[in-house]
């Protein structure tokens, strides 16, 4: 399936601040431990900063925003705790993607709290806005191909290899006992976790007033568990009225930068931002006569605007996964289809 991006520039809201999350790695070092005489051994201290200044440290500014729930009913607002619930899912399997090290026992290496907030945010021991510089002892450089590959991998390796979904977005690949190389879906790989995340979105459509909504919920349930997303998202295309938003599951590929095939986790839930919805609203009609105007090739223009797409604003109230690391962005894959007229868009500046 082709995938066409929109990059959407978005407020933050309730109570978010402009920090990260984090998580795994592997390491020679262990954790703090006493020596015979009662003193710390300096060498087993944990994780220690290195390739940085403390000023590097104080780059992220926490910052307060608040989005207007007024118009939210209960059962609406307890629809957006199940679905943080589930947000908090994609979290902890990105950094199994990112990091493979559990995120607890990575922390707690850390004695250091600024140091400790800044591989938090980071999602591991590299700093993601400075080309991935490692920034703690005990660490190598990242895996081009993060945790989607074996760690010994080469290009030339998979593209040789007899593999199955050998370029697939969900799944991951790993060596046997005999290191053959083969691929697992992320069906199959995260099955645990996937299978709670799409209860909680199932939950969660029940309590959807917008059947649209409803439906998107579902479908994007099944996905998880299915693996095949693309019936979610012409649903999530197709949506029109709904006050409340969510996008999850795996979506980018920035994080595998050894090939570019595989989705990393991520989720956003939104909150439609009323007042600007309507100011934008009018905006909309005039995306197909922007589009042919962009000074561009005309081959970069294949994707034409439906004269009923929607231009609306939301605040997003939970960042997780791939879109949290380092920095908060949100780009959103779509199906790129002949007969599918991109249909949606959101912009907050």
């Amino acid at each position: 399936m082709k995938h066409s991006m929109i990059s959407v520039a978005i407020a933050l809201a309730t109570g978010l601040t402009l920090t990260g999350c984090s998580e795994p790695s592997t390491s020679s070092e262990k954790p703090s431990a006493q020596t015979e005489q009662g003193q710390v051994d300096t060498k087993q201290s944990g994780y220690k900063l290195v390739n940085a200044s403390q000023d590097r440290l104080d780059i992220y500014t926490p910052v307060t925003l608040e989005t207007d729930l007024s118009h939210l009913n209960d059962n609406q607002k307890k629809m957006l705790a199940l679905l943080i619930d589930a947000s908090v899912i994609m979290d902890d399997l990105f950094w199994q993607q990112a990091f493979g090290e559990d995120k607890a026992t990575f922390l707690s290496k850390i004695s250091d709290e600024k140091v400790r907030q800044f591989a938090d945010i980071n999602y591991g021991p590299w700093d993601r806005l400075n080309g991935d510089q490692v920034f703690l002892s005990g660490f190598e450089e990242k895996a081009l191909g993060a945790e989607f590959y074996p760690s010994d991998i080469t290009k030339d390796e998979l593209n040789n290899a007899e593999v199955k979904d050998k370029t697939g977005l969900y799944s991951v690949i790993r060596r046997d006992e005999n290191g053959k190389l083969y691929s697992t879906s992320y069906s199959s790989a995260y099955k645990a976790e996937l299978d709670k995340a799409a209860e909680l979105l199932r939950q969660a459509s029940k309590l959807a007033q917008d059947k649209e909504f409803a439906n998107y919920l579902n479908l994007r349930a099944d996905a998880l568990v299915n693996n095949s997303y693309q019936a979610s998202d012409f649903a999530w295309m197709d949506m029109k009225n709904n006050p409340i938003d969510v996008v999850i599951g795996p979506i980018e590929t920035y994080e595998d930068q050894l090939f570019g095939y595989r989705a990393a986790f991520e989720s956003y839930v939104l909150v439609k931002d009323l007042a600007w919805s309507e100011r934008l609203a009018k905006f909309a009609a005039f995306l197909p006569e922007l589009q042919t105007g962009l000074p561009v090739d005309d081959k970069y223009k294949q994707e034409v605007p439906g004269s009923d797409a929607d231009l609306n604003a939301y605040d997003v109230i939970y960042y997780a996964g791939h879109s949290n690391a380092g920095s908060k962005t949100i780009a959103i894959n779509l199906p790129n289809d002949e007969e599918v007229q991109l249909q949606k868009g959101t912009r907050r500046l």
